[in-house]
């Protein structure tokens, strides 16, 4: 496992390193309750579509043995917890992917032990699943990127996005061991400071040469010929290709087909969504306006300034060069070969 954590079982608690605090301090936040795991979802104590997943399914591992020692009616407690994970967030489709799993291995089993067992086993499972994906996405991805690679990178996608190693970051991550990855530019990411904050200090502990650089200067370093390739995750991936993920992936994919550059687009095959025609049908999340007013509680605009704060956007499918999943490289037309992959991904045996 990577020595950056972002989520830790102990069997009866999830501890989720709070993403708020860092770089400056880390601190781990304590979650006994499906409220509290969707609080923590809520805040960004924990961030990034694979993540997110992966901690609501904690979460109804949580529910049931709430169920279990207070002697609860175990499918009302689950549906209760579902509805409250699920409203968390609107726009990370693992998020449901994972409640759904969760869900139908409730099914299974008639008494509460049993349940509980086996919803942890699942939560555990998915855990791994994330994990091992985002290695072999790694290695896909690693294979598309020339020697001597000038990448650049928007929001967070490495391991505090993820059960680890990361799905954009992990392409970055396995291609600098590679010798393939010579530097990383980094996107700050307002409002949240995702680049500055959490994907710096990530590269950092791992020693791979990065530059942090603010939003509006992507499109001066692609002018100068000094970017490579663009790399980023995703929230959800419509059936039709077009990929929602972080507020300024639009303007990067936009920024790189002016300039020639290739742009990948990282994510396993849970945020993969084919129910989701395309991406006017997604749920665009707009977060609280202080997030742009103010920083750490210092204000940054003035009093009473009207905000408009999209957590997100969706970046057209004929922007994106190729989708990078566990299962292989999808290119264009990316409505049947999307298609096609799920078809082939095979279920996990429990």
């Amino acid at each position: 496992m990577p020595e950056v954590c972002a989520l830790d079982w102990t069997g009866d608690c999830l501890r989720l390193l709070d993403q708020r605090r860092l770089p400056q301090e880390v601190v781990w936040v304590e979650c006994r309750t499906p409220e509290e795991v969707a609080d923590a979802i809520r805040a960004m104590v924990v961030r990034g579509a694979p993540a997110i997943g992966v901690a609501a399914a904690f979460g109804m591992v949580l529910a049931a043995q709430r169920a279990l020692e207070h002697s609860l009616a175990l499918p009302t407690v689950l549906d209760h917890a579902y509805q409250v994970l699920a409203a968390a967030r609107p726009t990370a489709v693992n998020l449901f992917w994972a409640l759904d799993r969760m869900r139908r291995v409730a099914t299974d089993f008639s008494d509460k032990m049993s349940v509980v067992a086996a919803l942890e086993r699942e939560a555990l499972r998915i855990f791994r699943e994330d994990y091992e994906a985002n290695r072999r996405m790694g290695e896909h991805g690693a294979t598309l990127l020339p020697d001597g690679a000038r990448v650049l990178t928007h929001c967070n996608t490495g391991s505090l996005a993820t059960a680890g190693w990361g799905t954009a970051l992990g392409v970055i991550r396995t291609g600098y061991r590679q010798g393939k990855v010579a530097l990383v530019w980094v996107d700050e990411t307002r409002p949240f400071l995702q680049g500055a904050r959490l994907t710096m200090w990530e590269l950092q502990q791992e020693g791979i040469p990065a530059k942090l650089i603010v939003d509006g200067a992507a499109a001066w370093v692609m002018r100068q010929g000094w970017v490579d390739a663009v790399l980023v995750g995703a929230d959800r991936i419509a059936r039709n290709g077009d990929v929602a993920n972080k507020i300024g992936t639009y303007m990067l994919a936009v920024l790189a087909r002016r300039h020639g550059i290739p742009f990948y687009v990282v994510a396993p095959t849970s945020t993969i969504d084919l129910k989701t025609p395309d991406g006017s049908a997604v749920p665009i999340e707009e977060r609280h306006p202080d997030e742009v007013r103010q920083w750490s509680g210092v204000p940054v605009a003035p009093e009473g300034a009207d905000v408009f704060n999209p957590a997100f956007d969706v970046t057209p499918a004929e922007l994106v060069t190729a989708v990078i999943t566990e299962k292989g490289v999808v290119r264009p037309p990316y409505e049947p070969n999307l298609a096609q992959l799920l078809q082939a991904a095979v279920v996990p045996a429990r």
